[in-house]
C-alpha cells in the first residue's frame, strides 16, 4: 500500500469510488444547507491513535466580479504521525451561488517529500475545463470538482427523500481526469460523537476493492439529519487498520443544530 493511502486529506477526499455510469442529470432544489462563515473542525484517528486534524470552511467572495462561494478543506498530521509522514494538504473550490457548480478548483498537496499544485477552471459555455497541468479538456455538462461535489450533495441529495439502497452518482474532474462517483444510502442511524449523540443519514461510498479495501463497503459516512446536513463522521476500514474522522467543533451554521442530543 502506498504511503499516501495513510494520510488525512486523501482519505477525506476519496469518499467515493470510480465507476462508468452515464453523466448525472443534476437535481436542483431550493434548499441551501450552508452559508459563508461556516467552520467545521475534525479530529482524525488511526485505530486508537490521534493522527491529525482537518478543517472545512465556507466563505462568501467574488471572482471576475461575480459572487461565489469559497469552499476550503485543509488537513494536517499531528503528533507521531506528523513525524513519520508529514501532511499539509489543501483543497479549494469556488462555486456559483446559483447553480452550486464550480468555477475554479485548486489542489495544493504536500505529503512527505511529495508536492503537487494544480488549478482547474471550469468553462460552462463550452463544457470544458482548463488545467494548469494538462491544458483544455472536454468534460460532461455540469461536471463538479471533488470538493464541490460533496457540498452539492448537502444541498441537493442528503434528505428524507432518499430510499434505502438508493445510489447517488456524481461526475467530477479530479487529478486531470473525469471521475464518476457513487455513494449508497443505508438509512438513519444515531451515533455518539464528541459533540453529543447525533441522528444521521448513513452512506456507504462504493469503493474499489484491492490493496487498500477488502470489500466495496469499507467506508461509511454519516450526515446530520437536520437542515445543515453536516458531515459528522467518516470511517475508513483499511486492510492495515481503520481511520476515523469525527466532527468535534462547529460554528457559523446556517441553521440551529436542532438534532443535537446531550452526551451520556
Amino acid at each position: 500500500m502506498k504511503k499516501r493511502t495513510i494520510i488525512l486529506l486523501s482519505l477525506l477526499i476519496t469518499l467515493f469510488s470510480f465507476t462508468e455510469d452515464s453523466p448525472l442529470q443534476l437535481k436542483h432544489t431550493s434548499h441551501h444547507a450552508f452559508q459563508g462563515g461556516e467552520k467545521l473542525a475534525y479530529s482524525v484517528t488511526y485505530s486508537f491513535f490521534s493522527a491529525g486534524i482537518a478543517y472545512i470552511t465556507v466563505e462568501d467572495t467574488t471572482m471576475a466580479n461575480k459572487k461565489v462561494m469559497h469552499l476550503k478543506m485543509e488537513g494536517v498530521t499531528t503528533g507521531l504521525a506528523d513525524v513519520i509522514y508529514k501532511v499539509r494538504d489543501i483543497y479549494e473550490s469556488y462555486t456559483d451561488i446559483e447553480t452550486d457548480l464550480p468555477v475554479k478548483a485548486i489542489r495544493n498537496i504536500h505529503e512527505g517529500n511529495y508536492k503537487y499544485y494544480n488549478e482547474v477552471t471550469y468553462n460552462r459555455n463550452s463544457s470544458t475545463v482548463t488545467s494548469t497541468h494538462s491544458g483544455i479538456k472536454t468534460v460532461p455538462e455540469n461536471t463538479l470538482d471533488i470538493l464541490s461535489a460533496f457540498f452539492y450533495g448537502r444541498n441537493h441529495y442528503f434528505n428524507d427523500n432518499l430510499k434505502i439502497g438508493e445510489v447517488i452518482s456524481l461526475i467530477t474532474f479530479f487529478s486531470d481526469n473525469e471521475f464518476p462517483l457513487q455513494i449508497k444510502y443505508e438509512g438513519i442511524e444515531t451515533i455518539r460523537t464528541p459533540i453529543g449523540k447525533v441522528e444521521c443519514y448513513k452512506f456507504a461510498p462504493i469503493t474499489e476493492i484491492g490493496r487498500t479495501f477488502e470489500s466495496n463497503e469499507d467506508m461509511h459516512l454519516w450526515i446530520s439529519r437536520d437542515d445543515n446536513r453536516l458531515p459528522i463522521k467518516i470511517k475508513f476500514k483499511l486492510i492495515v487498520g481503520s481511520f476515523t474522522c469525527t466532527l468535534n467543533h462547529y460554528k457559523g451554521l446556517k441553521y440551529p443544530f436542532t438534532n443535537l442530543r446531550t452526551k451520556h
